[in-house]
């Protein structure tokens, strides 16, 4: 099928499509409605504002208001909801519902996109099932034409979720949960430095109502010494738990505790642990200076980070191509991420799904809750309970094994949380865990170390690489670093590290034929603000650049508001891998990319002249080029979280490899399924010899043959207002090359 055919099927021609946010605020909203009445626009149709949620679509008049391209201008960073939200009690009753229906036919509209939580897309779904009813009473009361029951005859809904609290099941991320975790992270850090001074504990109280979810990851993304969530409180006798293991902490010479309570917090009794029963308890017990500190509304407020404009985008987009193919079978439906992917699932399926959770949590059945909440929370809690406790060392096995831990590559913000991650879980396993600064080059130096599970307290939050890091390969070093290797008798390697890391992998490989001592368990974790790894989607440190990048253009854009017209030329890094370039623009709004590495490496001067030759005095253009501070900076929620899990399923992953690979006093590994590079691909890590990914690699340009992000640069060219075409997948994804003209707002 044509671009041309397939888009007059899905023409929104003659249709009108109203949006609304409802429920709490979340950061991200804005985004999704930007995207809504962009992507409708695009499609031809007709596009409402209904201000003040439900209560808008009850009260009518001024309250629905069609829309245009540039109503939606400069709101993409703005926290909250322009179009306002509220309760509602009047939809709630049938009269309200009845009013709101004859208003919508008025207007015409007979789509409805709905953001927020799951009471609001329940209320969504009975106002669709209701649809047909409620006409007929207003035609039967005089109020409609008997011609506008038939036109009129159904009423289509899909729902987008837009809650910080990351309570809806069916989605792997809610609108406005990663800007929260910033807003949470941004505390904690502020709150650990002044901890350290006075050798405090700190108590934090962080929103979630009845999910613990936001609670569980700030403890992964900080290394909290405890953590308080519904699905998983703590077994009776929890108090002297707590308690002694803020002494240990202490006799460790940690010089601070942090304890994360959610708001939602109960013990196995279902009776609520506050924060200041907690407070209470350090103080009391312990004699520790202790402090309650209560986010509230903070994590609400901010604009959105650069991964919520960007799944709130996303979904909108695909909110309305949902609306557009859907028909009178179609049920309510809503939009949610899977893996790197958005997709449609049954709305009051997933509403019932949520609705089991608490359930659950109601009876008691907490391990059920926790199954409920998903394979990420599952995840995210095993890898807390791995990593926070450590445990006697007379009740620590004895493997006899030596793990070397390395960075290879430029640094990378979460690299540290990622050698946090597996110190700690291979002192766990018994193991002794090497530390090897400066990469292969001090590799073959000898600067090699034991590392204990005290000297990486506090690496979650910090940028760069404390073990030091180098883009030098092994190739000239190979034989020092096998004799170091004999030396420190080293049974396994992980490196975290870029596309060096993986050039070196190879060589290592390879040099198994020449040198025994590599002929041991290898893997490798991707760590590179370029995203550009084969073998994986996402890399450590790229959603710490990619916050920097979206920071910087939101500034650059209240510079630019205060001068005459402007055009600013931001250059990223990333060599040939365009991944910063493309979702940065799609983050912060920007008209257009290049995600090329221009041979002649002057392509921002090129472009500033072209722009300041071509402006004629109407514009004039300014060229920034934002250089290391892309691999700076303390890393993000996403990027702490990350490094810390997959980084602790690499060292398991070692662990099971050395058991099987152990021989006759010996480890002896040479099979290609040894040598590893642990990636995620779509919702799953897994791990795949590096000989393999070779087929998949472009090496001249240092990126990966095939890239997932490449798919939604029609999105993004879509929102900025490109002529384009686009074509649809099974699924329902946007695909295929958007063809740019010269119509760019």
């Amino acid at each position: 099928m044509s671009h041309k055919k397939l888009f007059e099927d899905l023409s929104g021609r003659g249709k009108a499509i109203g949006v609304l946010t409802s429920g709490g605020d979340a950061q991200g909203m804005n985004a999704a409605v930007r995207a809504v009445v962009r992507m409708g626009i695009y499609v031809e149709a007709k596009v409402y504002f209904i201000y003040e949620g439900y209560q808008g679509m009850v009260d009518g008049g001024e309250n629905i208001v069609e829309v245009t391209w540039e109503s939606v201008s400069s709101i993409l960073q703005v926290g909250g909801t322009v179009i306002g939200s509220a309760r509602c009690k009047a939809f709630r009753t049938r009269e309200g519902r009845l009013k709101a229906a004859c208003n919508l036919v008025k207007c015409g509209i007979t789509n409805l996109c709905v953001i927020g939580g799951d009471g609001s897309l329940t209320g969504a779904n009975l106002f669709r099932e209701e649809w047909n009813g409620l006409l007929e009473e207003l035609a039967r009361n005089g109020e409609i034409e008997e011609e506008a029951v038939k036109s009129y005859a159904y009423l289509n809904i899909v729902g987008m979720v837009g809650s910080i609290d990351n309570d809806f099941c069916g989605t792997d991320m809610t609108i406005g949960t990663d800007s929260a975790l910033h807003r949470i992270i941004e505390v904690v850090d502020a709150i650990m430095t002044t901890a350290q001074s006075h050798q405090r504990t700190f108590v934090l109280e962080v929103m979630g109502r009845h999910c613990g979810y936001l609670a569980l990851v700030s403890a992964l993304a900080c290394g909290a010494d405890y953590v308080f969530i519904p699905e998983y409180p703590p077994e009776e006798g929890w108090e002297d738990h707590m308690c002694a293991r803020l002494s240990e902490n202490r006799a460790r010479k940690k010089r601070l505790n942090i304890i994360i309570v959610s708001e939602g917090a109960i013990d196995s009794f279902n009776k609520p642990i506050t924060s200041e029963q907690v407070k209470d308890l350090v103080v009391n017990r312990l004699g520790f200076d202790t402090r309650v500190t209560i986010l509230g509304h903070v994590q609400r407020g901010g604009t959105p980070s650069a991964f919520d404009r960007i799944l709130a985008s996303r979904m909108g987009v695909e909110a309305v191509l949902a609306l557009l193919e859907a028909t009178p079978e179609t049920p309510g439906c809503v939009v949610t991420l899977s893996g790197n992917l958005a997709v449609r699932l049954p709305l009051m399926e997933c509403v019932q799904m949520t609705q089991d959770v608490q359930k659950a949590m109601d009876e008691r059945r907490f391990k059920d809750a926790v199954e409920l909440r998903g394979r990420s929370f599952t995840n995210n809690l095993n890898t807390y309970k791995l990593l926070s406790n450590k445990k006697p060392e007379d009740e620590l096995p004895k493997s006899n094994f030596t793990v070397a831990v390395l960075n290879v590559g430029a640094p990378a913000a979460g690299m540290n949380a990622a050698v946090r991650s597996a110190v700690r879980l291979g002192i766990t396993e018994g193991h002794k865990m090497l530390a090897v600064t400066d990469g292969f080059e001090g590799f073959s130096r000898g600067q090699i170390k034991e590392i204990k599970w005290g000297d990486v307290g506090g690496w979650t939050g910090q940028g760069g690489s404390i073990l030091g890091t180098k883009r030098t390969l092994p190739g000239k070093y190979l034989e020092k670093i096998a004799e170091h290797m004999r030396a420190h008798c080293i049974n396994a390697l992980l490196i975290i590290g870029g596309f060096e890391a993986y050039l070196g992998l190879l060589e290592l490989s390879t040099a198994r034929e020449k040198y025994e001592a590599f002929c041991i368990p290898m893997v490798m974790v991707p760590a590179t603000v370029s995203n550009n790894v084969p073998g994986s989607d996402f890399s450590i440190g790229a959603d710490t650049a990619l916050n920097t990048i979206t920071d910087t253009c939101d500034r650059i854009k209240l510079s630019a508001s205060g001068t005459k017209r402007r055009v600013f030329i931001i250059e990223t890094m990333g060599g040939y891998c365009g991944y910063l370039a493309n979702m940065g623009a799609l983050a912060a709004g920007q008209c257009g990319t290049s995600d090329r590495k221009d041979e002649n490496q002057h392509s921002a001067r090129l472009g500033t002249q072209l722009y300041s030759e071509e402006g004629k005095g109407v514009f004039d253009c300014r060229k920034n080029v934002l250089g290391h501070m892309q691999q700076g900076g303390a890393p993000s929620p996403f990027d702490r979280n990350f490094g810390t899990k997959i980084a602790a399923k690499a060292l398991l992953w070692i662990s099971n490899q050395l058991k099987a690979s152990y021989r006759r006093g010996k480890v002896f590994a040479n099979t290609p399924e040894t040598v590893c590079l642990l990636g995620m691909r779509k919702r799953n890590l897994d791990f795949q010899p590096v000989i393999m990914l070779q087929d998949e690699t472009d090496f001249e340009h240092r990126i990966p043959k095939e890239q997932w992000w490449l798919k939604m640069r029609p999105l993004m060219k879509i929102l900025a207002k490109y002529k384009a075409s686009y074509d649809i997948s099974d699924s329902g994804q946007l695909e295929h090359v958007v063809r740019p003209k010269a119509n760019v707002a």
